[in-house]
């Protein structure tokens, strides 16, 4: 048995530089640490339909809406976490999936609100996905249109572990009774204040061509490369804020302007400067970006929309 890391170790594991630690930086432009995820936008065949089951399941409370769409979040810091839109009939996700969204993740701010969630899925009856990936402890859904849901939580980063730079990631089975243990008895009322979008993850058709846009283009760093069919990617030395897997297959189809699908994800960044390089970058590297406002929208090989803005003050 090995002895706690003292006091100091462990303020010193604490305070280390991760972006210096683990990862593989991008040859060129390298997105800034304080790099964040904002909230994403959906495509649903029926609004009222979405919107009853991220208020019933997820306990996301509507922060602004018109007839045509919704903007929901947490009711107790007014953080948009999704923001949907109806185009009436969009055709569902199909179970083996399409290239674009496989999930969107939201964080919670800790273990125990994770399982006051466990503890409210029960309640409903509904029967979900689990995992412990490691780094952190993960479940997953999906909403009336066949789209992909993660809510999970972070370990503290001084338990994440590296090899030869690549953090250790796996999905192991996840002690759900132990998950809820940790809520101490206490009911789940909604989404807290705290939580935020920790991550997107994408069906793509090639990790090579992914990873010329989204690491030498958009410039994540890579952090988990030898996952099987998929590659992790993130700033800041976290775990990940974007996924990449081509597990839907060579033949997977691109979403239309019918389905449902994801329509954008937004990355937030703390400067004007910080969005002209990121945009100018991807740029040189021949994607697609287009200025809207005061923000970028970059198109990826597969039609997967990510809208690079600033970070709300």
């Amino acid at each position: 048995m090995t002895d706690s890391p003292s006091s100091d170790t462990a303020d010193a594991l604490e305070d280390r530089d991760p972006v210096m630690d683990v990862g593989v930086a991008p040859a060129g432009w390298r997105l800034p640490p304080a790099t964040r995820l904002g909230h994403v936008t959906l495509q649903v065949a029926d609004l009222s339909r979405s919107i009853a089951y991220y208020g019933t399941v997820l306990g996301l409370t509507v922060l602004s809406k018109t007839d045509v769409s919704a903007i929901l979040g947490s009711e107790y810091d007014r953080t948009p976490l999704v923001e949907l839109r109806e185009r009436k009939g969009a055709s569902p996700m199909p179970h083996h999936g399409r290239l674009g969204l496989y999930h969107f993740a939201i964080l919670l701010p800790d273990r125990a609100a994770l399982g006051r969630f466990i503890t409210h899925l029960s309640e409903l009856g509904l029967r979900v996905g689990a995992s412990d990936h490691l780094v952190s402890e993960a479940l997953y859904l999906h909403d009336p249109d066949g789209l992909g849901i993660e809510v999970y939580r972070d370990r503290p980063r001084i338990e994440w572990r590296a090899v030869d730079r690549e953090l250790v990631m796996a999905s192991e089975p996840l002690d759900l009774a132990d998950v809820a243990r940790s809520a101490n008895g206490l009911a789940w009322t909604g989404m807290p204040a705290g939580t935020t979008m920790g991550h997107v993850h994408l069906h793509v058709a090639d990790l090579t061509r992914a990873a010329s846009f989204y690491h030498d283009g958009l410039g994540l760093d890579k952090m988990v490369w030898t996952y099987q069919g998929a590659l992790f990617l993130a700033a800041g030395g976290y775990h990940h804020h974007l996924g990449l897997n081509t597990w839907a297959g060579p033949r997977a189809p691109q979403p239309t302007d019918d389905d449902a699908r994801l329509l954008e994800w937004r990355v937030l960044l703390p400067s004007s400067e910080d969005l002209s390089a990121a945009a100018s970058n991807l740029v040189a590297g021949r994607h697609d970006v287009i200025a809207d406002g005061g923000d970028f929208l970059a198109t990826d090989p597969w039609g997967t929309s990510v809208r690079l803005t600033r970070t709300p003050c």
